[in-house]
């Protein structure tokens, strides 16, 4: 990556990251369960944010070289998908309404997908002010 993510895509990751997480948070905070059912789902987001922003880092340095054993790229993989699952089974078998069963899926994958955005736009800036240091201590 040559260049710094725009400021538009920069805004609209972490407004997607912000919307999905305070989102679900806000239905968990709002909604008729049991502390131990919203400490489950809290622990879904939580650890499904913490599995893909593992995924991208694992991708993106496989990409450019840099060593990821198999069994972190895996296990990465395995965790996403795992929180995805756990959410699917939880929702599944939730006695609540269909339509916040689907609040919550849709502002999960909001917040995972807000999430990779905003690693991916860490990591090019990142890159982009590195190559900038190195060109100018040459």
């Amino acid at each position: 990556m040559n260049q710094k993510p725009s400021n538009a895509f920069i805004a609209a990751s972490w407004i997607a990251l912000g919307a999905g997480m305070l989102g679900f948070l806000i239905g968990l905070w709002r909604a008729e369960m049991q502390l131990n059912e919203k400490g489950y789902y809290f622990t879904v987001l939580m650890f499904g944010l913490f599995a893909v922003i593992s995924v991208q880092k694992s991708v993106r340095d496989r990409l450019e070289g840099i060593p990821v054993t198999d069994i972190y790229y895996g296990l990465s993989w395995f965790c996403t998908i795992l929180a995805i699952i756990l959410l699917v089974v939880g929702l599944w078998n939730a006695t609540i309404l269909p339509s916040e069963k689907g609040y919550y899926a849709f502002s999960f994958l909001l917040a995972l997908f807000g999430a990779i955005a905003v690693q991916k736009n860490v990591r090019d800036a990142k890159g982009v002010e590195v190559k900038k240091d190195g060109e100018n201590r040459q």
